[in-house]
């Protein structure tokens, strides 16, 4: 089995730091101009799509000359910002899951994550979590949307492995409805967890194959996935 891993909200929580470090980019680039989120949707959205909108907000044509230079420099202010006051912190539970699934050879382990790949990693590693057991990750810049990134995923994991792999086999574990959309639309299986800004009735109206409070009974998922 593919198992495909959210970054914020399900596997870590950064307090923030994301958007402190997109806002101050921004605001480096383009001093002149006035950048907020307010009214830009965030949960289980790409970064380029979040980074189209805050351009957009503040009066910026959003060319592609422009996402390279704000993705380069987002990636710079977060790295300042873990080295120096901003913390990104594992969840409950989700170091054992990734650990106790890395140490199976049933499963492959990736990352599906609406942020750049750069920011993405050094939000996990910070988080504590060891990067080399995510091989098959899809990342903001590989899709228009999120319903784009699990056959990016499964491609990858077919380059990696040497053989297809079906939807079926394929777990998506995020906290958002768009986690669970994604999945559902690719014919992927999806856990979601309430440790985002979403609460568990919120997403039991998507009708996610599995629905948790967490990761903390890391044990209980385990078996839930060789179930499967």
């Amino acid at each position: 089995m593919l198992i495909l891993f959210d970054i914020d909200g399900t596997l870590l929580r950064t307090e923030g730091a994301g958007m402190t470090a997109m806002l101050s980019a921004a605001r480096d680039l383009y001093p002149e101009h006035s950048f907020s989120f307010d009214g830009i949707s965030i949960s289980g959205r790409l970064d380029r799509l979040i980074w189209r909108d805050l351009m957009s907000n503040a009066g910026v044509e959003p060319t592609t000359h422009r996402h390279d230079a704000f993705r380069h420099a987002y990636g710079e202010h977060l790295r300042r910002g873990f080295d120096d006051t901003s913390r990104s912190m594992a969840l409950g539970g989700a170091i054992d899951l990734v650990q106790a699934l890395s140490d199976n050879d049933d499963y492959s382990i990736g990352l599906l994550t609406g942020n750049y790949e750069h920011p993405g990693r050094l939000k996990v590693a910070h988080a504590g979590f060891d990067l080399a057991h995510f091989k098959c990750n899809a990342w903001a810049d590989d899709g228009e949307h999120r319903r784009d990134l699990p056959m990016v995923a499964m491609e990858r994991h077919r380059l990696a492995h040497g053989k297809s792999i079906d939807p079926s086999q394929v777990v998506i574990v995020g906290d958002t409805p768009l986690d669970i959309d994604c999945a559902h639309f690719n014919g992927c299986n999806v856990i979601a967890v309430a440790t985002g800004h979403h609460p568990l009735g919120e997403l039991a109206g998507h009708e996610p194959d599995l629905l948790l409070p967490g990761l903390e009974d890391w044990k209980a998922i385990v078996s839930w996935m060789s179930g499967r």
